[in-house]
């Protein structure tokens, strides 16, 4: 992983910054973070606040403009296939772009996820063909071997009764229907892969209880993790 320093005046105190200025004192800098969570953790509203509170450059995940999305609600194996595929390739340029670029970046979702979680869970499901899945596989490795990984890896957990009350809420028709054991298999993808995942650091931010959002002590809370996340001898040489 690539390692991140500046130099600093001798008397500067970092202890004394709040926590924006310690993450922006990283001066030019760069530091990749990505935000991973289930359908309805609200990781997309978290990016965005994230995004604006550090001043940091965000990638969303494609939804609005996905061609398949709603086909893919309607008849999931039918389509399964072509949506992983349009979902890598959104994905490897979203990543390519912040690790090619001079800015510090999160994102929204992440390529990672698109193999360990979903493609694993259609495939387990019935609902993507064998052959489609092993190629979507080989396709995957490739790609990944040949990408930077993020510097912190932060996952959004929320349990199923509260996923289903945020998906109502956000009110999306093509999601409405969604089985409830789809979502129940996701949260446990998503559980083993985070326990597995070993290419950089991870923060696992329990959610049910927390509404950051509304509440802005929960917002400071998670603001503080996510710095305190950061190895500090990655982002300042004290020396």
């Amino acid at each position: 992983m690539q390692i991140f320093s500046i130099f600093l005046q001798p008397r500067l105190d970092i202890s004394k910054f709040t926590t924006y200025e310690r993450v922006m004192s990283v001066g030019s800098q760069k530091i990749f973070i990505a935000v991973a969570g289930n359908i309805g953790t609200g990781k997309t509203t978290l990016t965005q606040m994230l995004a604006n509170h550090f001043k940091w450059d965000a990638h969303f995940e494609s939804v609005s403009d996905n061609p398949y999305l709603s086909d893919f609600y309607n008849d999931m194996k039918r389509w399964s296939f072509p949506l992983q595929i349009y979902f890598m390739t959104h994905r490897v340029k979203s990543h390519q772009t912040i690790t090619e670029g001079s800015s510090t970046a999160i994102q929204d979702r992440t390529i990672y996820e698109d193999a360990n979680i979903f493609a694993r869970n259609l495939f387990e499901q019935g609902l993507m063909e064998e052959r489609d899945y092993q190629n979507y596989l080989k396709v995957y490795q490739v790609v990944t071997d040949a990408l930077q990984p993020p510097d912190l890896m932060i996952y959004l957990r929320k349990s199923l009764p509260k996923l289903k009350e945020q998906i109502k809420k956000r009110g999306r028709d093509y999601e409405q229907d969604m089985p409830a054991d789809y979502l129940s298999n996701l949260n446990r993808y998503y559980d083993e892969w985070i326990g597995s995942y070993t290419i950089g650091k991870t923060l696992v931010i329990e959610s049910d209880n927390l509404d950051f959002v509304a509440n802005s002590q929960d917002f400071d809370l998670i603001c503080k993790r996510v710095v305190n996340s950061l190895d500090q001898r990655d982002l300042f040489n004290l020396s």
